[in-house]
């Protein structure tokens, strides 16, 4: 909702519905500090309600093309993986929901992508680097054209985990392409650039990939998706 502070300041005022993936969302934004993404200028928790900065002109990062958006991405990712504890959850907790509840769901018509999830589920966690602050929902409609500086992120559902697995659902969202072709690329080209280890972040993309298919709208897609990262081992 479009709102303007006493001093005319233009925010945008949001109200949460409660939910665990966006628990700490004022957390990270004061992480943050405006530093490639939204400041927060106000917080009432008990109200669930944020106030924060509006991005003008508001211009998504898919609008541009997969390769400006990568660009984007790699000077972006290392200014927001900020060294990260409490109150953020592990992301080895976030592991540990999904491979259990993973289980209980139906993966009759894809048993190797539950496989793979399990195995990156079993093997990943504890075997993590620097806990810094991901974003599990970071990607090119959650990044906004602005005038402070060229682009800001929106919206974070945040975690304390590994860099690698920061890349997840940049590859796995689909606004930049949809095929093997464009999957792999996505997933090259971060990757190499940031210089994140490929086999872990490619076992933490597919399994938040897999994580996120059960109640999800684009269950197909998010199937190829980890399809393809597991063919292309």
């Amino acid at each position: 909702m479009a709102a303007v502070t006493g001093d005319g300041t233009e925010a945008v005022l949001k109200v949460q519905e409660p939910h665990r993936e966006s628990e700490h969302e004022a957390a990270a934004l004061e992480l943050w500090d405006g530093h490639g993404a939204i400041r927060l200028l106000d917080h009432d928790p008990d109200e669930h309600a944020l106030l924060l900065e509006r991005c003008v002109p508001g211009t998504p990062l898919s609008e541009v093309g997969q390769d400006t958006a990568l660009d984007v991405f790699v000077e972006l990712l290392p200014r927001l993986w900020k060294p990260a504890g409490e109150p953020f959850r592990p992301l080895a907790d976030e592991a540990a929901w999904w491979a259990e509840y993973l289980p209980k769901q139906d993966w009759s018509k894809a048993p190797e992508l539950l496989d793979a999830a399990l195995e990156a589920l079993r093997e990943l966690p504890g075997t993590q680097g620097e806990q810094v602050l991901v974003n599990q929902d970071l990607h090119a409609e959650n990044v906004l054209a602005a005038q402070r500086e060229p682009w800001l992120v929106i919206d974070p559902k945040p975690l304390a985990g590994e860099r690698e697995f920061g890349v997840a659902p940049i590859v796995r969202s689909f606004e930049l392409g949809h095929s093997k072709r464009d999957v792999l690329h996505r997933f090259d080209r971060l990757t190499s650039e940031l210089g994140l280890d490929r086999e872990r972040a490619r076992g933490w993309t597919i399994a938040q990939t897999v994580a996120w298919t059960s109640d999800s709208t684009y269950h197909s897609r998010h199937a190829e998706t980890a399809r393809w990262l597991l063919e292309s081992r």
